[in-house]
């Protein structure tokens, strides 16, 4: 069969899986039309996954900072959460307890493959068969509370343990055998499958109550930031006991769905399980004493919102992507706020410096715009025959000379200045009238002649485009420069006569 004969192909550049290849997947380009309309399953929380399993250190820091954040975990306490303690649970000093445990240590003496063992993936394909089952007889009633026939459940469990394959549709055992020996089996594990080292952080999420509007805390328990906390807690529970109890959680609360067959509710379920997933081994209801409610309230608040609490929050997505996108990981849920807040200050200053750089840009190509019309102007001009009208634009181009540059690029004389001859009249008057005759004679002379522009010379303009005009604020700034040195002559004038007289 060719590469390309069969219902899918290996897309061109993707790594072959091996036992040598680090690969996580491979892309697979799909051939058959009749496959190709079906939606693309995307998993959101990939990169929480891969994190978890390439850095679990890293991960660890990340949940548990957030865990923090939500309740109030003593030193010692976190240091249980963490691993770093050994967990300190209730009723483990007495006496009593003691011989429980001793008891219960004969009761698991003989362990099997499944039961009685540690948790691993091997126990929980051999329990998913009993999941599965009761998942399809939901509707007997007392489900979970009315024991089973303890014959057939040793028989099961012996086919469990020895892992031969067991027809649980044919027949042989009914569904109260199947729920009791699931019990059984949850109960004999060597800790609850909500370990240990959560027992404190349970009891503290099960605290978290709304406040009211004077900030003082209220009887109604916080909803949102439960699940949050939940969500959390159970990111950093070993993956066989996720697992295991993602599958438990489900078929409970799909159970009490259909409460209105069975008779069991979430909190009638809730007081079935506590005691093998919550509670701590070995220990009595005495031990436990007021906690008893917390916890039994708190595995009904899981079996109502199981739908919700193993999805990892948003922010902890963001940072898992972030970590492997090359960006700086963000550790906390404030943090990722705090970005986005900023970002938007942060853009400000971009922009205006944008902004600048566009208008001087703008500024420089305007400016340089002018120059080429009034080039063009002046060569045109140039180019015209000899006439009164030629040499009228010739000599308001040489009257400004800053402010029209073309007349840099073709050099004109510039017409010679007649001087006047000082009169003995004129001597008597300005010895007899003082400074102000000087003064307004200099002022005469130094304000400049109006541009007289005739009506061809306007057209003439006119066709050369609108850029000249912008000349007219540079005539402007010049006349202005002219009237600061009349000034400084007038004061230097005035300095000079008030010394001779």
């Amino acid at each position: 069969m060719g590469r390309r004969s069969g219902r899918y192909e290996m897309a061109a550049g993707a790594p072959a899986s091996g036992p040598g290849s680090d690969a996580i997947c491979n892309f697979v380009i799909c051939n058959d039309s009749s496959l190709r309309s079906q939606p693309i399953i995307f998993n959101p929380d990939f990169f929480v996954e891969k994190l978890r399993h390439e850095k679990p250190e890293v991960f660890t820091e990340l949940v548990v900072s957030n865990i923090t954040r939500l309740i109030d975990l003593p030193g010692a306490e976190l240091a249980q959460l963490m691993g770093e303690e050994d967990p300190k649970l209730p009723g483990t000093n007495s006496t009593a307890a003691g011989f429980f445990r001793s008891l219960m240590s004969l009761k698991r003496k003989e362990k099997g493959v499944v039961f009685g063992s540690p948790l691993t993936e091997e126990g929980i394909a051999q329990v998913s068969q009993l999941i599965e089952y009761l998942h399809k007889n939901l509707r007997a009633e007392g489900l979970f509370r009315v024991p089973g026939n303890s014959i057939r459940q040793q028989i099961l469990k012996d086919a469990l343990n020895s892992g031969t394959d067991i027809d649980l549709d044919s027949g042989e055992f009914h569904s109260n055998d199947v729920a009791t020996l699931l019990k059984m089996f949850l109960g004999e594990l060597p800790e609850p499958l909500l370990t240990h080292k959560h027992f404190h952080a349970h009891l503290k999420i099960a605290d978290l109550t709304l406040f009211d509007e004077k900030g003082n805390k209220t009887s109604t328990p916080d909803k949102e930031r439960q699940i949050e906390a939940l969500q959390l807690l159970f990111l950093i529970l070993p993956a066989p006991n996720r697992s295991l109890l993602k599958l438990l959680l489900d078929l409970l609360y799909q159970t009490a769905k259909k409460q209105d067959k069975n008779k069991m509710s979430a909190h009638n379920l809730a007081l079935m399980f506590a005691p093998h997933i919550l509670w701590p081994r070995n220990v009595t209801a005495n031990d436990l004493q007021e906690n008893i409610t917390k916890l039994n309230n708190g595995v009904t608040f899981m079996i109502k919102h199981s739908q919700k609490l193993f999805k990892a929050p948003v922010y902890i997505r963001e940072c898992a992507r972030l970590h492997y996108l090359g960006s700086r990981a963000h550790t906390s849920k404030d943090d990722l706020d705090l970005l986005t807040s900023s970002g938007s200050k942060e853009l400000q200053p971009l922009k205006s410096q944008k902004r600048s750089r566009l208008d001087s840009c703008h500024q420089e190509e305007t400016q340089q715009r002018t120059e080429e019309a009034l080039k063009e102007l002046f060569r045109h001009v140039h180019n015209m025959p000899d006439s009164a009208k030629k040499k009228k634009l010739i000599r308001q181009f040489n009257k400004h000379p800053t402010a029209l540059t073309p007349g840099s690029d073709v050099p004109t004389s510039p017409a010679p200045r007649r001087t006047r001859s000082r009169s003995f009249s004129g001597l008597i008057k300005r010895k007899v009238l003082g400074t102000p005759v000087i003064l307004e004679r200099k002022s005469r002379d130094t304000t400049p002649e109006p541009v007289r522009v005739s009506k061809e010379n306007v057209q003439l303009l006119q066709k050369c485009g609108s850029p000249a005009h912008m000349s007219q604020a540079k005539l402007k700034s010049l006349e202005g420069q002219k009237e600061e040195s009349c000034r400084r002559m007038r004061a230097r004038l005035l300095s000079k006569d008030s010394s001779s007289l």
